[in-house]
């Protein structure tokens, strides 16, 4: 039996903004994975690919994500069908934010290959789970994708080369996730439509949002984190006038300030799926107030080189 992970992903700074051209950083959440082990079947049973509490097997035809991620591997390695069996488990709750569809085509197309006795280029891989983001979220920015394949702090610009970014001093997050979620590509598309009928009063926001972002790379690469809290307030405020906040992220944002954190914001889609929070001294007290306001569950993370 084979096995391969791949752990999920967290938006810091930057997301919609990184759709319209603006940087984005992100980082690898290892509190998070998703899980495929790959081992033979009966001759004559084809690819299978078992999902938890899913009584019938997805196979090749069945053209989702997970079949359409299989076919590539097969295709770029030149070889046929095989008899197999891919089973998936994942801790990454799904539309929240977290690259849960990135992460599960990258524990399968990584599971399948080795199955087969190949290794995948990274870059190769990042391509293909490129595509298979389209199937989840119509336009991705391609940031997922690369944090996840990459396994690295990503400083991310769309169509441009992929940069790390050295993290000078770890930092600890929490991250709030609030129990239900909008997909992201409505959220996407909302935002893209804002900027079609008003680029004059959108675009400085996709350009502030940028600066933040930019400010934000300096602070954790230069180790002085004194300003983190404050970007990510900003951000939020600006992601709030792109209208995808919603009531219950702006409330639990100040629910984390009022107990002590030095920054909120969503992170992801937004209208739903999580926030992070920056609570350095406070976080125990923090980390009950979001419980108690409501969150169905805070992670807490280290944000670091490994």
């Amino acid at each position: 039996m084979v096995e391969a992970v791949a752990f999920g992903k967290l938006i810091l700074f930057g997301e919609h903004a990184v759709v319209h051209g603006q940087p984005a950083l992100a980082v690898p959440l290892k509190a998070l994975q998703a899980t495929v082990t790959a081992e033979p079947a009966p001759s004559g049973s084809g690819l299978q690919i078992l999902l938890p509490d899913v009584a019938t097997p997805l196979r090749l035809e069945t053209h989702d994500a997970l079949s359409v991620t299989a076919q590539m591997v097969l295709n770029h390695l030149g070889v046929p069908e095989p008899d197999m069996v891919l089973r998936l488990t994942s801790t990454i709750p799904l539309q929240s934010g977290f690259g849960s569809g990135a992460a599960v085509s990258t524990a399968l197309a990584r599971a399948l290959s080795l199955a087969l006795g190949h290794r995948i280029s990274r870059e190769d891989l990042n391509a293909w789970v490129y595509e298979v983001e389209k199937i989840h979220h119509g336009t991705p920015s391609g940031i997922d994708n690369t944090v996840i394949v990459y396994e690295r702090p990503v400083f991310f610009i769309r169509n441009q080369t992929l940069e790390s970014f050295d993290i000078a001093k770890p930092f600890e997050l929490l991250v709030a996730r609030l129990g239900y979620a909008t997909p992201t590509h409505i959220t996407v598309g909302d935002v893209r439509t804002l900027y079609e009928h008003d680029p004059a009063a959108i675009q400085p926001i996709f350009d502030q949002i940028g600066i933040i972002s930019r400010q934000a790379r300096q602070a954790i690469e230069s180790g002085d984190l004194t300003p983190l809290g404050h970007l990510m307030n900003e951000n939020h405020a600006l992601l709030r006038k792109l209208t995808v906040s919603d009531n219950t992220l702006d409330r639990l944002c100040q629910v984390a300030l009022d107990a002590g954190a030095e920054g909120a914001k969503l992170s992801g889609g937004g209208r739903g799926g999580n926030l992070i929070v920056l609570a350095n001294k406070n976080r125990a007290a923090v980390q009950e107030a979001l419980l108690q306001a409501g969150a169905v569950e805070v992670i807490h993370t280290w944000v670091d080189e490994s």
